[in-house]
């Protein structure tokens, strides 16, 4: 298995629980990345799903979910419970606990997600590829961002202003993003729907920037090759900014879209 694969693998313990181990590499600073958290927490909800629709409910269509506390890069438990079963959509509720603490509690839609070409699509025009002087933040000697080192990332270097020392920039970055040794897949896009680093960056606040609540709606299933997110910020008022993220493929289809309520540091 791949590096994101292996980290986001579960493992059935019964009585619709699921282990699994958060690895560090996934992480920013000492904490999981809440992208990858999401992809752990939907990994066991589709297994549960798939325990009583079977084929009926392969895939993540939506994705919401409370982080109540951060967990530790460290053995965790997620326990399963399916709430509703369909012809369309099988929905399972997921608690991801530590130390029988509730981490992240998620609400998982599963279903199939549509083949073929969209009938009508409004994307941002991003290029396919990271531009030549896009920043690999993976080298920089202070990134905290570790999940960089697990996967390809590269930041467009005329929207990340923070990372070139400029302030003022409107709170909005472009990312390109693929895992190392696997194309994407699903799972994978809930981590590209919350890669950026916080675009409040632009305007000054740095420092740690909790996510309070995220929904991540699956369009497609991605192609191999890179994802091309945009995230940006529609208002940051007082101590709350909104996040959303708009993933796209390397051929050009809609694959995830998420909005998070965060907190912003201080600038």
């Amino acid at each position: 298995m791949s590096a994101f694969s292996a980290a986001s693998a579960v493992s059935k313990e019964g009585d619709g629980q699921y282990g699994a181990v958060l690895s560090p590499q996934w992480a920013v600073g000492d904490r999981p990345h809440g992208g990858y958290l999401l992809a752990v927490v939907a990994r066991a909800a589709l297994d549960a799903g798939a325990c009583v629709a079977g084929d009926l409910a392969p895939d993540p269509l939506v994705v919401s979910a409370q982080f109540l506390r951060p967990p530790s890069c460290a053995p965790a438990l997620i326990r399963t419970s399916v709430l509703r079963t369909g012809r369309t959509v099988t929905v399972v509720h997921a608690v991801l606990e530590q130390d029988g603490q509730p981490c992240v509690d998620a609400t998982v839609t599963c279903g199939v997600l549509p083949d073929g070409a969209a009938s009508w699509l409004d994307v941002p025009p991003l290029p396919a590829s990271p531009p030549a002087d896009a920043i690999d933040i993976s080298a920089h000697p202070r990134n905290v961002f570790k999940l960089a080192n697990a996967c390809r990332m590269r930041l467009d270097a005329a929207t990340a202003g923070f990372a070139t020392g400029r302030t003022g920039l409107p709170p909005r970055v472009r990312v390109w993003v693929q895992p190392a040794g696997e194309p994407p897949d699903p799972l994978f896009a809930l981590v590209a729907g919350d890669v950026s680093p916080p675009v409040v960056f632009n305007l000054g606040h740095r420092g740690w920037s909790p996510t309070v609540q995220l929904t991540a709606l699956l369009r497609a299933r991605p192609a191999p090759g890179w994802l091309r997110v945009q995230a940006e910020a529609r208002a940051v008022h007082g101590p709350w900014f909104d996040e959303d993220h708009t993933v796209i493929d390397s051929s050009g289809a809609l694959i995830c879209q998420t909005r998070q309520l965060a907190m912003a540091p201080r600038s």
